[in-house]
C-alpha cells in the first residue's frame, strides 16, 4: 500500500469525520469571566440538550469584538456557527469603526434576542468617589487623572464610559483590554480605578467589597444591587443603557436553521433553572420575536450613531 494511498485515505477520513461534526460552537466576543461569558454558558448546557447535539462555548476576544464577528461573518453557513453577539459588535462597534471588516446588515442573520443586562459604574475602593456626583466632581477637579478600563475599544464598555463623559462634561482615560472580565480584574486589582460594565461582571465583588458600585443606568435599580441608585436617581437622568444579546449565524445559513435555533434558544429562555441562574447573575431574559428583534437593532444602530457622531468618537 503506497504512501501516497494512505495520504489520501487519511484525507478522505478526516473530510468524512468533519461532514458528520454536528457540533454547534458558539463564539464569545471577549475573554472569559465577563457578562458574555457567564451567558453563554448558563444555557449552553441547555441547547445542547434542546438541540440534541454537542454545544461548545469558543473564547474569541480581541478588537471590542470585532474579531468574533469577522470569524463569524467568515464561518461556513451550515448552521453549525453562530455568535453570541452584543450590543459592541451589532450596534456600536460598526458606527465606531466604518472599516471594522464586517457589515451587520449583509453578513449576519439575526437569529434572535437571548437576554440583557444594566451598565453601572464600579470603583476600586480606593477612589475618594461614594457617590455618581462625587465622581462627577472628582474628575472635573482632576481631568485625564482617573482611569478606566474597558473591553476594548468600540465596546459596550467603553461606549459607556463615552456616553457618560459626554453628559457629565468629564474628561477620563480609557484603558482598553480583550473583555471585560480581564479589565474588572484590574480593576479589582486597582491598576485601573474604575470601570463600566454589566451587573453581572461585578456582582460578586461587589457583595465581596472588593467594587464600589456607584449607580446603574436603567429605569430601576438593579435586583442584584438594590443599595445602589439608578442613574436617574443619582442625578444624570439621560444616562440609561441596556447591555443587550442576541445570537447571531453567517448571513447565508438556511432559514431552517434559523428557525431551528431560534426555537431552541425561546425554549432555554423558558426553563426554571435557566431563568434562576440569569436572576442570580444580573441578567434578564429578553423576549421578542424576530421581526421585533429586527427592529429594535436597526434603531439601537440609529441611536448608537448619533451617540457616537455627537461624541465625536473615533476609533483609537
Amino acid at each position: 500500500m503506497s504512501i501516497r494511498f494512505l495520504a489520501a485515505l487519511a484525507l478522505f477520513a478526516a473530510a468524512q469525520a468533519l461532514a458528520q461534526d454536528r457540533t454547534l460552537r458558539i463564539q464569545v466576543p471577549f475573554a472569559p469571566g465577563g457578562g458574555t461569558d457567564i451567558l453563554t454558558r448558563i444555557i449552553a448546557p441547555r441547547l445542547a440538550e434542546r438541540l440534541a447535539q454537542p454545544v461548545i462555548v469558543e473564547n474569541r476576544p480581541g478588537a471590542g469584538g470585532a474579531v468574533a464577528a469577522r470569524y463569524t461573518a467568515a464561518a461556513a453557513p451550515d448552521g453549525q456557527t453562530v455568535m453570541m453577539g452584543t450590543i459592541s459588535e451589532i450596534a456600536i462597534n460598526p458606527n465606531v469603526n466604518p472599516k471594522i471588516g464586517y457589515d451587520v446588515r449583509k453578513d449576519f442573520a439575526l437569529i434572535g434576542p437571548v437576554a440583557y443586562a444594566p451598565i453601572t459604574v464600579v470603583v476600586h475602593p480606593a477612589v475618594p468617589a461614594k457617590s455618581v456626583q462625587e465622581l462627577i466632581a472628582l474628575a472635573r477637579a482632576k481631568p485625564k487623572s482617573l482611569n478606566y478600563g474597558s473591553a476594548g475599544t468600540g465596546s459596550g464598555s467603553h461606549m459607556g464610559a463615552e456616553l457618560f463623559s459626554h453628559l457629565t462634561k468629564i474628561d477620563i482615560t480609557h484603558v482598553p483590554y480583550k473583555g471585560v472580565g480581564p479589565a474588572v480584574a484590574d480593576t479589582v486589582s486597582g491598576q485601573v480605578q474604575m470601570t463600566f460594565t454589566t451587573v453581572p461582571s461585578v456582582v460578586s465583588f461587589v457583595r465581596g467589597g472588593q467594587l464600589r458600585a456607584l449607580g446603574v443606568a436603567s429605569a430601576q435599580r438593579a435586583p442584584q444591587l438594590p443599595d445602589v441608585p439608578t442613574f436617574i436617581e443619582a442625578g444624570v437622568p439621560e444616562y440609561l443603557m441596556d447591555y443587550w444579546y442576541c445570537l447571531v449565524a453567517p448571513v447565508a445559513t438556511a432559514r431552517e436553521a434559523q428557525a431551528r435555533l431560534h426555537g431552541a434558544v425561546r425554549d432555554v429562555m423558558r426553563m426554571s433553572d435557566v431563568a434562576a441562574s440569569l436572576d442570580k447573575s444580573g441578567l434578564l431574559p429578553l423576549v421578542m420575536t424576530a421581526e421585533e428583534f429586527a427592529a429594535y437593532v436597526r434603531k439601537e444602530n440609529e441611536r448608537w450613531a448619533a451617540v457616537v457622531k455627537a461624541a465625536g468618537i473615533k476609533a483609537e
